[in-house]
């Protein structure tokens, strides 16, 4: 099964889709098998150019699940007996090129990528009541801050928390608040909003914002609705628009201008490659290029929106330089926004993903 799964996979799709097909395909394969399978493929995922490409499959495999640190004892004794390949480099899991943003160091980052991170939620409403559940429960966890909990991949969170009470989002993904200071009844534009993560933080923060969100997507708008719903928000003012093209933008958008605006805009993604790492293995850096002018692009149209003295927030889930400083430095040099801040959140060492974030201010 598991070379099946390694000849027919291109990346095409999610690796997790991919896995859900085969079982489908092969229904004898119990939860057991179907967890080792699982298991065995990210760890492949995750590392097996790190090894001698003449080696056999049967050693690679074995090798993967050791430098992955796999808890699975099943899996364990699965390859147990076969042979660790010692010739281990990890830079080959991904070049030298693109340069990484400031604040993390390649070996960090390539090491990360061997551990899949921790699940994180944010706590919404009566924070003792639901940690004290989780207590009572006896479900491990950490909390990092008043309402970052951190959680053992797997834990059926849905099944012990009602679903008012949290948020599923990465640590780094919550410390985007730390930037963000929403007051009422301002005017707040969330250009990408994708499933709208960084609009219920805004609306969390400051329920009286004035929000607008926008997103390419029709499926991933409606999604964001009913998450509104679902935390008993008021539904913002929803446009479909692809924020990169000015023509359509001007079209939706009009006259109007926002005091402060999100740009957590497309990108490589490779600041979350450790929760997806088929998305490392297939990455091609050609593709950098498309990504650069769409982020480029998604900014300089969206700030012709912003009022004078508001702030505009760029956001990526990268660690490559010309994904963030990069386009922070194209971004100054078309418009005449100014710098106030510009940070790498490095989730490394907390088993988070990692994330950047500049604030940009109008003159």
């Amino acid at each position: 099964h598991i070379s099946t799964i390694i000849d027919t996979y291109d990346g095409s799709l999610p690796l997790t889709h991919f896995l859900k097909a085969h079982y489908k395909q092969h229904p004898k394969l119990g939860s057991r098998d179907r967890r080792m399978l699982s298991e065995m493929t990210y760890c492949w995922y995750r590392c097996s150019k790190a090894l001698p490409k003449d080696s056999s499959i049967e050693e690679k495999v074995a090798t993967c699940v050791r430098l992955c640190n796999s808890e699975n004892q099943h899996l364990l004794r699965f390859v147990e007996g076969i042979e660790t390949i010692q010739d281990i480099d990890l830079s080959n899991i991904f070049p030298e090129e693109p340069q990484l943003s400031e604040g993390i160091e390649r070996e960090e980052w390539l090491t990360s990528m061997l551990i899949q991170p921790d699940l994180f939620i944010r706590l919404r409403k009566d924070s003792d009541k639901s940690l004290a559940v989780l207590d009572a429960e006896e479900v491990p966890y950490e909390l990092l801050d008043n309402n970052c909990v951190a959680l053992p991949n797997g834990i059926p969170i849905d099944k012990i928390l009602p679903e008012h009470a949290y948020v599923v989002q990465d640590a780094s993904s919550q410390a985007i608040s730390n930037f963000l200071d929403p007051q009422p009844r301002e005017t707040w534009w969330d250009a990408c909003a994708g499933a709208g993560g960084k609009s219920l933080l805004l609306l969390d923060m400051e329920p009286l914002v004035e929000l607008t969100v926008s997103d390419r997507r029709r499926t991933i708008l409606t999604n964001l609705k009913e998450r509104f719903r679902a935390y008993s928000h008021i539904l913002p003012k929803v446009h479909k628009v692809d924020v990169a093209e000015a023509d359509k933008l001007q079209t939706k958008m009009g006259e109007i201008s926002f005091d402060n605006i999100i740009c957590d805009v497309p990108c490589s993604g490779s600041g979350t490659w450790a929760r997806t790492p088929e998305q490392c293995f297939f990455f091609k850096q050609s593709s950098l290029t498309e990504l650069n002018m769409l982020q480029k692009n998604i900014v300089v149209n969206a700030e012709k929106y912003l009022k004078t003295g508001g702030k505009l927030y760029y956001i990526t889930c990268s660690v490559f330089h010309n994904e963030n400083e990069g386009i922070v430095e194209a971004i100054l040099n078309e418009t005449n926004l100014e710098i106030e801040d510009q940070i790498l959140i490095n989730g490394t060492e907390m088993m988070a993903d990692s994330m950047f974030i500049a604030i940009l201010k109008k003159p």
